[in-house]
């Protein structure tokens, strides 16, 4: 029985006290299922640092005491592994450093986080980590919408006659200077709101209601403009003010139908305001036309009588004259003058008388008046 090292089994042994891998310390064989899969285990793992190693540049162990050592307990490191390494990060540090600026953007590069430069378009440099740079769109055009929205009261503003009207109109800018953009602003869409509502309300403060709603949008709009870019200007805000579009400029919702009533009544009163003084005007000018013709008759009367007194006067102080000089003759022309005046529109009869002062009969006469009345008449 001493003899038999093999355990109960009876199996045989060597004679080393290691026996048999397959075996227990006792010599037993072990039961099927636990101890085989750590080895199996073990084996993957050094077969997977070996690999590791070799990508590194190191050398891959044989069998399980190859991997043992001088320099088999971690990767080796040569001069191709860091020269890898060195063209990696020069690649990787000119892909933070070059950046690409388009034709409508402009960038501002900061040294430590301080202003440097405005970078212009096309690829510049700015060396990280030490400079960096920002991209601002320049000249793309932006637009805040101002005044109320549905169920808002931000478009409410009072006039100088103490009405009340409703403003909707945008605002549209971009960046004329992106350094001054970002760091004299801490918030430039809400500054370019606030600036612009301001100015707005202070406009309309200044003019009436109907203007507003009618003839003086673009003015109002122009004025804005001016108005909201010399504010900005102030501030040093790189800020250009493109354009302002006046939207709308209505009364309020709840009173919107009242005030249209009001506008119709004040258009027909306008309207028959301008029939009045349409009608007054011709009228007046009739009446300025009867007065100078009167006028212009009064004085043509009064020549006609002036200048016939002093004709009448010219003539009797000729006669005079020619009395003095001739009385007798003067005297005769006089009188058959003033006969021919007398009688000369009357129907007479001329008789004869002799020297002795009987008559002899009627005198024959052609009736000259008779035949220039009957040629008369017959014209007609």
């Amino acid at each position: 029985m001493a003899g038999n090292s093999g355990g109960p089994w009876g199996g045989g042994g060597s004679s080393g006290g290691g026996g048999n891998r397959g075996n227990n310390g006792d010599g037993r064989k072990p039961p099927e299922g636990d101890s085989p899969q750590i080895p199996e285990i073990d084996e993957l793992m050094k077969k997977g640092q070996e690999q590791l190693r070799v990508l590194m540049g190191g050398r891959g162990g044989s069998g399980r005491g190859g991997g043992q050592g001088a320099g088999g307990g971690g990767p080796i490191f040569t001069k191709g592994t860091v020269l890898i390494g060195v063209v990696v990060a020069a690649v990787l540090w000119g892909a933070a450093s070059f950046y690409t600026v388009k034709p409508e953007e402009q960038s501002v590069e900061l040294f430590l986080g301080e202003f440097s430069a405005v970078g212009n378009p096309g690829l510049n440099f700015a060396p990280w980590p030490f400079v960096t740079a920002e991209v601002i769109p320049v000249t793309r055009e932006q637009t805040e919408d101002m005044g109320g929205t549905r169920g808002s009261d931000d478009g409410l503003m009072l006039t100088g006659d103490e009405n009340v009207v409703d403003i909707d109109y945008q605002v549209v800018w971009n960046i004329n200077d992106p350094a001054k953009f970002l760091f004299n602003l801490r918030d430039p869409r809400q500054t370019i709101r606030a600036v612009s509502e301001s100015a707005m309300r202070e406009i309309i403060a200044q003019s009436e209601l109907a203007p507003i709603l009618n003839r003086d949008r673009g003015i109002i709009a122009d004025r804005l403009q001016e108005l909201i870019q010399s504010t900005m200007d102030s501030y040093d805000s790189g800020i250009n003010i493109v354009r302002v579009n006046f939207d709308k400029a209505d009364p309020p919702q709840d009173v919107i139908a009242a005030f249209r009533d009001v506008q119709a009544a004040a258009q027909e009163r306008d309207r028959l305001q301008n029939v009045a003084d349409a009608y007054a005007n011709r009228v007046l000018a009739e009446a300025r036309g009867e007065a100078a013709q009167v006028l212009e008759e009064a004085e043509a009367y009064r020549a006609q009588q002036i200048n016939s007194a002093q004709g009448e006067a010219s003539r009797f102080s000729a006669v005079l004259e020619e009395y003095s000089k001739a009385p007798d003759v003067t005297r005769k022309r006089l009188y058959l003058e003033r006969m021919e005046q007398v009688l000369g529109d009357v129907d007479k009869i001329i008789l004869d008388e002799n020297s002795t002062g009987q008559g002899q009969g009627v005198v024959p006469y052609l009736p000259l008046n008779e035949l220039r009345r009957n040629q008369a008449e017959e014209s007609n």
